[in-house]
């Protein structure tokens, strides 16, 4: 699986996450949907993903 499709799944476990917790926990939990999406729109303009470094260095890829 490549990097970006990583990043999409990654992407797509957190907010499906956070919307269960917000559902049965604390509409809190919504920050952190906000959080990802903020990120995800972010690292389309600048091409900077945190997500997308860390992974290239568990793959042993450079950075």
């Amino acid at each position: 699986m490549s990097i970006n499709n990583q990043v999409r799944a990654f992407a797509g476990i957190f907010i499906l996450i956070s919307l269960a917790l917000a559902h049965y926990q604390s509409q809190n939990w919504l920050w952190f949907t906000t959080f990802v999406g903020a990120n995800l729109l972010q690292s389309a303009f600048t091409k900077f993903c945190p997500l997308e470094i860390i992974l290239k260095k568990v793959e042993g890829k450079e950075a």
